[in-house]
């Protein structure tokens, strides 16, 4: 499978990098200059009030977009008809837009904190990178479900997405962890 913006990749059982085990990164921009994701399984015990100056009233969580760049704020949403200025990833599912507009929405409850999620930091790979560790088999490529990256736990993304897509991959959604990394 070829990826694209929206496309998931999932980490291999034995990927062996700790940033990535069991992870599931969310391709938000690829191209021949290289690729950006964010990492949707990774929690931290942080809230967005925590990491900037505003008060944001609602616990908002964070979570690790990935190794990169950790003091940078990135967010996903469902909510285009609130948040001006997104991108479309895939159908119904958005990235960035009107941090200011989020903030007020968040805020005023009108914007539930279940339909959008923070990430400190990302993931990248530089021209031709992401390709080298797909031909080694490092990532799973899959396409991406809105509903299922906002519903379902993010301790069981991985395994969930593996067994969604059946055959070969569901057997996979079975193996155990990397005892290196133990």
């Amino acid at each position: 499978m070829k990826v694209t913006r929206g496309s998931l990749l999932l980490a291999e059982p034995f990927l062996g990098d700790e940033n990535f085990e069991r992870s599931v990164v969310l391709i938000c921009e690829h191209n021949e200059q290289g690729t950006f994701g964010l990492v949707l399984t990774q929690t931290t015990e942080l809230l967005l009030d925590d990491v900037i100056e505003d008060d944001i009233y609602p616990d908002v969580p964070l979570f690790v977009g990935g190794p990169v760049e950790k003091n940078t704020l990135h967010y996903i949403h469902r909510r285009p008809d609130l948040i001006e200025g997104s991108t479309e990833l895939q159908d119904g599912l958005f990235w960035s837009g009107d941090f200011e507009q989020i903030k007020k929405l968040l805020n005023l409850g009108s914007l539930p904190a279940g339909d959008i999620r923070f990430f400190i930091g990302y993931s990248g790979w530089g021209e031709g990178q992401l390709s080298d560790e797909l031909n080694r088999d490092s990532w799973i490529v899959s396409n991406t479900r809105p509903g299922q990256l906002f519903d379902c736990p993010t301790d069981q993304l991985w395994r969930s997405t593996l067994r969604d897509m059946g055959g070969a991959y569901r057997v996979l959604s079975h193996y155990p962890t990397d005892p290196r990394l133990n």
